[in-house]
C-alpha cells in the first residue's frame, strides 16, 4: 500500500454564497509529532480558491492524500442510470461532472442552482416538504448509492440521499458544487476509485467526516466538536498532537482537522483500499467512500 507523507481534508459546503462558512481545510504531515494545521484565508474559503489550491497541489506533485467531504456522484446502480427516464442521463461519473458544470454555468461561485432548477433534473429531487419531484422515488429518504446502502446496512455510517435538498442533512447542492470542482480539475489529480492509485503525486478520496469522528470516540449528537479540550481528546485517540490554539472552534474547522488526522492514522490499512462490495462497475459510475468496508 502506498505511504503518503502529507494529508488534507476539505469540509465542503453547497451554500450559494461567495465564501461558504462551512468550507474548511486542514492539513497534517506524517511525522509522529506533527500537529494539524487549519488553513483559513482572510475572509474564508471560496470554492474557486479551493479549486486553485487543489491545482497547486497537482502542479507541485505533492505527496498528499486529500479527502473531500462530498458525494462525487448520484445513485446509479439501483436503477441503471443517474436519472432514469431522462434521455440526457450521463453514462458515467465524469460525464455527470461535465453535465453538472454545464447546467450550472451561469451560477456564480461554482454554485448548483442551475442543476436543481433545471426543468428535467429538478424532477429527481426533494426541494421542500410539499415540493417533491415526480421522479424522486418512492422511498422516503430518497435513492442511495451502493456505498450508502452498505453503510446503513452495516451501521458504519448513516449517509443521506444526494437527491434530498431539505433539512440539515441535505447534501445535494454540496455534492453538485463538488462535482463542478472535480470536472474543472480536468484529471490533474487522480480520484479514487475512479482512477488507479498513482505511484506519486496527490490523490483525492471521498470521505465522510462522521466516520473520522466515530473512530476518535465521538458518536451521535456528540460527534461535532466546538471546544479545544474535546478536540485534544479526540485527536489523542488518533495518535495525533493537537493544533496550535485556534481563534474559534467551529465544527467545520474541527471536522477538517480531525479527518485529516484520521486519514493519516488509517491510510495504510489495505482493506480500506479494497472493500469487498466495491466492483469495477460501482467504481466507474458511483465511486466509494474511503473507510467504508
Amino acid at each position: 500500500m502506498r505511504r503518503f507523507s502529507h494529508f488534507a481534508c476539505f469540509d465542503w459546503s453547497g451554500q450559494a454564497v461567495a465564501r461558504p462558512k462551512g468550507l474548511a481545510l486542514a492539513t497534517i504531515d506524517s511525522a509522529p509529532d506533527a500537529r494539524p494545521r487549519l488553513h483559513r484565508p482572510d475572509g474564508g474559503w471560496s470554492r474557486d480558491a479551493a479549486l486553485d489550491w487543489l491545482i497547486d497541489r497537482a502542479d507541485e506533485g505533492s505527496d498528499m492524500l486529500i479527502g473531500l467531504d462530498l458525494s462525487p456522484t448520484f445513485p446509479f446502480v439501483d436503477s441503471g442510470a443517474y436519472f432514469p427516464g431522462w434521455s440526457d442521463s450521463p453514462a458515467d461519473a465524469r460525464s455527470l461532472w461535465a453535465l453538472a458544470d454545464d447546467l450550472c454555468r451561469d451560477d456564480p461561485h461554482l454554485g448548483a442552482g442551475g442543476f436543481v432548477g433545471h426543468a428535467e433534473a429538478r424532477r429527481y429531487f426533494r426541494h421542500g416538504r410539499d415540493d417533491v419531484g415526480d421522479r424522486f422515488g418512492s422511498a422516503g429518504i430518497g435513492r442511495l448509492r451502493a456505498v450508502e446502502r452498505h453503510q446503513r446496512a452495516t451501521r458504519q455510517a448513516n449517509s443521506a440521499s444526494c437527491f434530498n435538498l431539505v433539512g440539515a442533512a441535505q447534501v445535494g447542492k454540496s455534492s453538485l458544487t463538488g462535482m463542478r470542482v472535480l470536472h474543472r480539475l480536468g484529471g490533474r489529480i487522480p480520484i479514487w476509485p475512479f482512477d488507479p492509485i498513482p505511484e506519486s503525486g496527490p490523490l483525492i478520496v471521498e470521505i465522510y467526516t462522521a466516520m473520522a469522528a466515530r473512530a476518535a470516540g465521538m458518536a451521535g449528537n456528540a460527534s461535532k466538536i466546538r471546544d479545544r479540550p474535546t478536540l485534544v481528546k479526540a485527536l489523542a485517540r488518533l495518535d495525533t498532537q493537537p493544533p496550535h490554539r485556534l481563534a474559534r472552534y467551529d465544527d467545520h474547522s474541527t471536522d477538517a482537522i480531525l479527518t485529516a488526522a484520521w486519514l493519516r492514522h488509517v491510510h495504510l490499512r489495505p482493506e480500506l483500499w479494497a472493500p469487498p462490495p466495491l466492483t469495477d462497475h460501482i467504481a466507474r459510475v458511483e465511486g466509494w467512500t474511503f473507510g467504508v468496508v
